[in-house]
């Protein structure tokens, strides 16, 4: 497995405990650390040569 493909699984999983949060703190918290993971999955599949720097790609993920 890609480390880029392990960086999405925590994203998903945050995403997951962002769903359960019991608190809007909590909540926001797991959802700004799965949009960390997902930036750092991007910038990896960068680093191996899967993307070009410049890519419509990171900017729209990294948002979802």
């Amino acid at each position: 497995m890609k480390q880029s493909d392990i960086f999405r699984e925590n994203a998903d999983n945050c995403v997951q405990l962002a769903e359960r949060a019991d608190s809007d703190p909590a909540f926001r918290r797991y959802t700004r650390m799965a949009q960390g993971w997902r930036a750092l999955a991007f910038e990896q599949d960068w680093l191996d040569g899967e993307m070009t720097p410049v890519s419509n790609r990171w900017a729209g993920a990294i948002r979802d």
